[in-house]
């Protein structure tokens, strides 16, 4: 199977992530920060070096503030239900993921109104103007992805974060297309929570998320059991325990450490060129045959996450994908849970195929998708 499915989640897993989940289910097997004995302590000391590497990743000064969660979903959760006060507006873009779309429209009973940018086309600046147009005095918060997960898109987050430190507004980015591939750093992008998933451009298991906080901390999502404070009722004031109720996810956060690990050896540049000529190849593939749409920017001219989205005319996006899964080649077809980016696209009825890559695929395998491409839209 040649797997294309990357923004989904990444595979196949580098050989160390495997090994140090293996690892971590048999020697690192106790719960960290609950005892005293050497198990324990040696199984916290591997999730505190996991912070460490995940905060020095992404410019964050300070390691307790990078808490785990099961997904980026959970830490997109926990900062758009934590942070966001009664009768209050939050600005969003026109590209945005379900994840964050659905827990912002669940706040319309608190009062709480989404105002959403318009992204656009190779014009940074008016992209963030269009954010500064929607700034009230009732803005509580921005929340925006970096990377589309359907066409791959990048949005301007370094202007948008200085746009927010000049009006004090806390800035929320979603990387879950990013991190891993394109260089994020929160001091200097002015990102205040950082939401991430482990098992996507990190090369971690699934399972496994990250929120990075460097702005005030939002409420609580869930309380419980945390390893220290024991005897009181309330949840401890400090992070990571504040927002990490429950035991943690060893084995995923050692597998997560080694990914981060591969991914600094590898060399994000590198790993940005190799997706970016393989997106080129199939961008230009596609974009020569008249009988097939390809959406958003082209990846020759245009810094874009490695993502392609297309249509051939006459054939329902969950038909090509499944005569491409006949061929051997794992594909996704739909929405993408994105129906924002279907309506800025003009593909809310249709879907799109996606098309996504990771360090692991080669040219040999883009050609022979296109070639496979071709063979369906003159077959069916």
């Amino acid at each position: 199977m040649i797997y294309l499915d990357n923004a989904a989640t990444t595979s196949p897993k580098p050989k160390s992530v495997l090994r140090a989940c293996d690892y971590a289910l048999k020697e690192l097997c106790a719960n960290p920060g609950r005892s005293g004995h050497a198990l324990s302590v040696k199984a916290a000391d591997a999730v505190y070096k996991c912070r460490v590497k995940a905060a020095e990743f992404f410019g964050l000064d300070n390691s307790e503030k990078v808490v785990f969660t099961k997904n980026c979903t959970e830490a997109l959760n926990t900062v758009i239900k934590g942070l966001a006060l009664e009768n209050c507006e939050v600005i969003t873009s026109c590209f945005e993921h379900n994840s964050v779309a659905r827990p912002l429209f669940s706040l319309k009973k608190r009062g709480v109104k989404t105002r959403i940018a318009k992204v656009y086309f190779g014009d940074r600046q008016k992209t963030v103007d269009s954010f500064r147009s929607l700034i009230t005095d009732k803005t509580r918060l921005i929340i925006c992805t970096h990377a589309s997960n359907v066409c791959g898109t990048i949005l301007p987050i370094r202007e948008i974060g200085e746009l927010c430190r000049e009006r004090g507004i806390p800035f929320a980015v979603d990387g879950a297309q990013s991190a891993g591939m394109v260089s994020i750093d929160m001091k200097r992008d002015g990102i205040d929570f950082l939401c991430l998933p482990g098992h996507k451009g990190l090369y971690g298991p699934m399972g496994t998320g990250l929120l990075l906080c460097s702005g005030s901390l939002p409420d609580t999502l869930t309380e419980g059991g945390t390893g220290n404070l024991s005897n009181s009722l309330f949840q401890p004031d400090d992070l990571p325990e504040r927002l990490e109720s429950g035991t943690v996810n060893v084995p995923g956060i050692a597998g997560l450490s080694a990914g981060i690990d591969f991914v600094k050896k590898a060399g994000i540049s590198r790993i940005n060129r190799h997706e970016k000529q393989l997106c080129a190849i199939l961008y230009k593939g596609l974009s020569d045959n008249k009988s097939i749409t390809v959406y958003g920017e082209n990846p020759t001219v245009t810094s874009t996450a490695p993502v392609v989205s297309f249509n051939i005319n006459g054939i329902p996006s969950e038909q090509v994908s499944a005569e491409l899964s006949s061929r051997g080649i794992a594909v996704r077809a739909g929405l993408h849970c994105a129906p924002f980016a279907h309506e800025a696209l003009g593909t809310l009825k249709t879907g799109t195929v996606r098309v996504s890559f990771s360090v692991f695929n080669t040219p040999d395998e883009v050609k022979y998708l296109i070639k496979s491409i071709e063979n369906i839209q003159k077959n069916v």
